[in-house]
């Protein structure tokens, strides 16, 4: 399944590498972290002309091959582009340093002193696509969690990756950190990644960022454990109870404000008895945000000229300006159509029914769950957890948003005096 012998022998050089430095990472004290992190955004700064001339010739190449005009806007560096991913390896460094937190302690009747304490995970293997940013923050976020990463981005911003790499691997260095906490996969291809998915004697998580299909493939692939979420299908569920401008307010957020991210909201659910006076209202403040309207029957009898619901509508993630729209008889069909078609990522209800929302953020099982909020909170920065390496709809290890506490794992430390088990 694997590329050639040459290009194994590459991959596990590296997992290698990692594995080694991930030893010495774990012990690195939060100064030393701090410091290599300051370092780097220092250096990134300063060295901002190589990251930019690498990164126009990213988008020199690009068009050429064709990508589509979206897709190297998101490549696209610029000074500003490259102060702000500086700002946001600063911003790291100013967060607590989960590593040696004691989650919990107690003592047996024996005598025995039991500590439940974080550690890193250890190697973290991040792959993703086109935002060279992501090479920054996922980087930053290792170190200063104690994890060695290995980073594999998109082709596309393949120069641009390997320039903000060398940059930080150096400043790592300097600030005497192992340079081998943070590698990157600079090979073009698949074999590589293919290669790398199969190392799971160096490798110990893998983290997929980008679209549903690339997630998918890495977790169909992957002899490691990944973390992942395929796809944001979110939801604003509209309650009888709601106050109608707070609704439209909150939908006209969640769908417009960044409709190509995960949380942005997909579906919009109407209970039958505010859907005469609600729906025509926000219909109309939607079409003038841009937004197409897709409707069941019942929608499209109150709002004329919505387009017609298609059954792929239900559960499609659109990352654009679209909105399935549906007139529901009450709550518990609105959280049966949440269980059915969600992504258990990001929904919402919006009620000055205290009863019925806590129905809803008991029974529907997402990532996050709102009352009278925009799904547009699920992040880490909003969260006040700080930057985030993506957020997950697993329920192994980590839910929701990533950030540095979710990038740890814990051991039991046992404290005695010659304690022997009997028995």
């Amino acid at each position: 399944m694997g590329g050639s012998a040459e290009v194994r022998e590459y991959v596990v050089g590296i997992g290698r590498r990692a594995r080694a430095a991930a030893a010495a990472l774990a012990t690195a004290g939060t100064g030393a972290k701090n410091g290599a992190l300051e370092g780097m955004a220092a250096a990134l700064g300063d060295r901002a002309g190589e990251v930019i001339e690498a990164n126009r010739a990213d988008l020199a190449a690009a068009e050429r091959a064709g990508v589509p005009p979206p897709v190297r806007a998101r490549i696209a560096l610029d000074r500003k582009a490259v102060g702000g991913i500086c700002d946001a390896i600063r911003q790291v460094a100013a967060l607590g340093d989960p590593v040696g937190e004691v989650l919990a302690s107690w003592e047996r009747p024996n005598g025995l002193a039991i500590s439940k304490v974080r550690v890193p995970i250890g190697v973290i293997a991040m792959i993703y696509e086109a935002r060279p940013n992501v090479t920054a923050d996922a980087a930053a976020l290792c170190v200063k969690s104690g994890n060695a990463v290995i980073l594999r981005g998109g082709g596309e911003a393949l120069r641009s990756n390997i320039a903000i790499a060398r940059v930080m691997r150096e400043a790592a260095a300097a600030a005497g950190l192992p340079a081998d906490a943070l590698q990157l996969i600079e090979r073009p291809g698949h074999d590589a990644v293919r290669e790398l998915l199969t190392l799971d004697s160096c490798i110990d998580l893998v983290i997929p960022r980008g679209g549903e299909a690339l997630i998918r493939t890495v977790a169909e692939i992957s002899s490691i454990p990944v973390i992942k979420h395929y796809k944001g299908v979110c939801h604003i569920y509209v309650d009888r109870a709601a106050d109608p401008a707070m609704a439209e307010q909150i939908t006209l957020n969640a769908k417009t404000q960044k409709p190509a991210v995960c949380n942005a909201a997909e579906t919009l659910l109407v209970h039958e008895e505010i859907a005469p006076a609600f729906l025509p209202r926000a219909a109309a403040a939607l079409a003038a945000a841009g937004v197409e309207l897709r409707g069941d029957p019942a929608a499209r009898a109150i709002v004329s000229g919505m387009k017609p619901a298609a059954e792929t509508d239900w559960g499609n993630e659109f990352l654009d300006l679209i909105l399935a729209v549906r007139v529901v008889r009450d709550l518990g069909e609105a959280i049966d159509h949440i269980a059915r078609y969600g992504s258990q990522h990001s929904d919402a209800i919006v009620t000055g029914d205290r009863a019925a929302a806590e129905r809803f953020l008991a029974e529907v099982d997402s990532s996050a769950v709102f009352w009278n909020a925009s799904t547009r909170f699920n992040d880490g920065g909003e969260f006040g957890m700080g930057a985030e390496i993506g957020i997950s709809t697993d329920r192994i290890h980590a839910r929701g948003p990533m950030a540095l506490p979710e990038l740890t794992i814990y051991k039991y430390v046992v404290r005695g005096a010659g304690q022997i088990r009997g028995g």
